[in-house]
């Protein structure tokens, strides 16, 4: 938002975000836009001027979230163990997806990664973290953060109507490390 607007456009703004996030977290990323406005004493096309696309609205919803988890990439690039500091941040990044309603969706890619900034933020941000785990021959050098992205919005979507989705999502998330084959 930026600073240049009025006083009045920055107060809609915050209420709007508050409600978004409200909603969001009850209803998760279909809330209701109308609700929203309902919610934040805004009419819809205010919503709609400050969030001109669902997306923007769950980007904006999330910018916490996703500014959390690129902060712990960040924090991982420092540990020894580059496989398992990757590894880490992955089950973080599925535990705030299924935990966080609407960051899922947030961080799916659409076709157009580049109006994505959810998923740059995180792209940029754990970067590192693969490229280090990938020079210590500790993961495929042929993995991208965008498929660890994909594949962690894959299991939160998957598990959102479990009973226990954070369970679930935990043990796909280490099935899927461990692969399909028992251990020697």
């Amino acid at each position: 938002m930026p600073d240049q607007q009025r006083a009045d456009a920055r107060r809609n703004y915050a209420r709007v975000l508050a409600a978004a996030e409200e909603e969001v977290a009850t209803h998760g990323a279909g809330a209701s836009l109308e609700q929203i406005a309902r919610v934040a004493g805004v009419g819809s096309a205010t919503v709609r001027r400050h969030f001109p696309t669902r997306r923007a609205l769950l980007e904006a919803v999330s910018h916490q979230r996703v500014a959390t988890l690129c902060a712990r990439a960040d924090e991982l690039t420092r540990a020894d163990d580059s496989r398992s500091a990757l590894l880490d941040w992955l089950g973080d990044v599925v535990a705030y997806c299924v935990t966080a309603r609407g960051l899922a969706e947030a961080l799916a890619y659409d076709g157009d990664v580049h109006k994505n900034n959810c998923s740059a933020a995180l792209e940029e941000a754990a970067g590192p973290l693969l490229r280090r785990a990938a020079q210590d021959d500790a993961v495929s050098d042929e993995i991208t953060i965008e498929d660890l992205i994909t594949f962690s919005v894959g299991i939160a979507l998957a598990t959102e109507h479990y009973p226990d989705p954070p369970a679930q999502a935990d043990r796909l998330l280490h099935l899927a490390i461990a692969g399909l084959s028992p251990q020697p």
